[in-house]
């Protein structure tokens, strides 16, 4: 097992509450994904549902090593709602889902242990 260049590094600069708040986290449930073989690291599409306020949403999501396309749909996942789009390649990532390196660097979901409803936001 390698180390990851970010695993031993110290704590991020403290910020104010009022910083935290302004980073909306949503959960939202996964009702499509794809693959995204256009993408420069081997990516897959998703289209998540944050439910009424906030709707479905797109994301690029570098996360083929732990994930399949199958069992990826119903899932629920934690992602940043409130940044501006990205451009990536010829998709519009919307949103960014949230996940932490596994021992490895390979992506693994940050999604919540129990069902709660789409579009919760993260306190």
């Amino acid at each position: 097992m390698h180390k990851l260049p970010d695993q031993d590094a110290p704590a991020a600069a403290q910020i104010s509450f009022d910083q935290f708040l302004a980073v909306d986290i949503r959960v939202g449930t996964i009702v499509a994904a794809e693959p995204f073989p256009e993408a420069r690291k081997p990516s897959l599409k998703l289209v998540i549902d944050f439910g009424g306020a906030i709707g479905q949403k797109r994301s690029s999501a570098q996360i083929t090593e732990h994930y399949e396309i199958a069992g990826l749909i119903g899932r629920q996942v934690a992602a940043v709602v409130n940044f501006p789009p990205r451009q990536i390649g010829k998709f519009m990532s919307e949103v960014l889902t949230l996940g932490f390196p596994d021992a490895h660097g390979h992506v693994v979901l940050f999604t919540p242990d129990q069902k709660v409803p789409d579009g919760a936001r993260m306190f």
